[in-house]
């Protein structure tokens, strides 16, 4: 990419989005195409296909999507499926059609096998059965993968995926309802330390073991690959370190300051005993994060705690 080339990051306002478009700029970057859901809605096929003929981006940032947590991907597989799947086939398609240089696609390492080996291999994808309670999101990205491996093939395009671990930092999702693990804990104990409530429930045992990425470190990985990877085979981004849902509790209470107890709720699901991405690929290429889980934590309570009423 050109300093002056014609960028389009889809879903700029989201977590990934946002965090991509301020790594772009940082590198000075200046022709950024960036769209609302209001001025576009990337499920709907004929407005995308109008955006990319008119526009015609050279290189885009695959970063929209519909996501949530365990609850969120329980209560709506319906929406999680058909949103996802809506808006990577409108815009894979229009920018094959429209002669694009370079796709980014983000996955998710919910893609993965629920019982798989640790640390899980890029290899690993299609081996066994999915996680039930995220299966219809993962089913999606699946798709999303074998559509630009597909188009890769067949129409000679150069379409990259990337697998991201749990992604956290500014511009996350802090509902209750709908968020995922590390800012709904913040929430958690920022609103009970305020309230000075005795206590704060959690769900499940604590024990599921989790990866966790600053979205700033994602960022960078994703200009790094566009600039330096051109191979459909998809792309582990983490750490390569995990803690378990307990240790991040006791983390995340220690830095908002919360005094109260942690109970657990083990009526609730712990979802995937493990995810632990194997980086080994990507870190050979020449990226590896700079984020430290803790520093990453004080950061994103930071960000919260300014735009929290917002």
């Amino acid at each position: 990419m050109n300093r002056d080339s014609k960028i389009y990051v889809a879903g700029h306002r989201g977590l990934v989005g946002s965090a991509i478009v301020r790594a772009l700029q940082k590198e000075g970057f200046t022709n950024l195409l960036l769209r609302t859901h209001k001025e576009l809605d990337l499920t709907n096929q004929q407005a995308v296909a109008d955006f990319f003929a008119q526009e015609r981006p050279e290189y885009i940032f695959l970063s929209a999507a519909k996501v949530g947590g365990i609850m969120a991907n329980k209560t709506s597989p319906a929406d999680f499926i058909y949103s996802n799947l809506a808006i990577q086939t409108n815009i894979i398609h229009s920018a094959y059609v429209n002669k694009a240089k370079k796709l980014l696609f983000l996955g998710s390492s919910c893609i993965y096998p629920k019982l798989c080996p640790q640390p899980i291999k890029e290899e690993y994808l299609l081996s066994a059965e999915l996680e039930p309670s995220n299966k219809a999101y993962a089913i999606a990205k699946i798709a999303g993968i074998i559509m630009c491996q597909s188009y890769n093939e067949q129409y000679g395009t150069n379409f990259i995926s990337l697998m991201p671990t749990n992604l956290y930092g500014p511009n996350d999702n802090f509902d209750l309802e709908n968020s995922h693990v590390l800012p709904a804990m913040i929430r958690k104990f920022h609103e009970a330390k305020v309230s000075q409530a005795p206590s704060v429930t959690l769900w499940g045992t604590g024990s599921a073991m989790r990866e966790f990425l600053h979205v700033d470190d994602l960022a960078i990985a994703s200009l790094f690959l566009m600039q330096n990877y051109n191979d459909s085979s998809i792309v582990n981004v983490g750490t390569g370190e995990d803690v378990t849902i307990k240790e991040l509790a006791e983390k995340i209470k220690k830095i908002v300051g919360y005094e109260g107890e942690i109970n657990w709720d083990t009526r609730k699901p712990d979802g995937t005993p493990r995810k632990l991405l194997d980086v080994s690929k990507i870190n050979s290429l020449g990226w590896k994060h700079s984020v430290p889980l803790d520093e990453g934590i004080i950061s994103a309570y930071k960000w919260f705690k300014v735009n929290y009423k917002k």
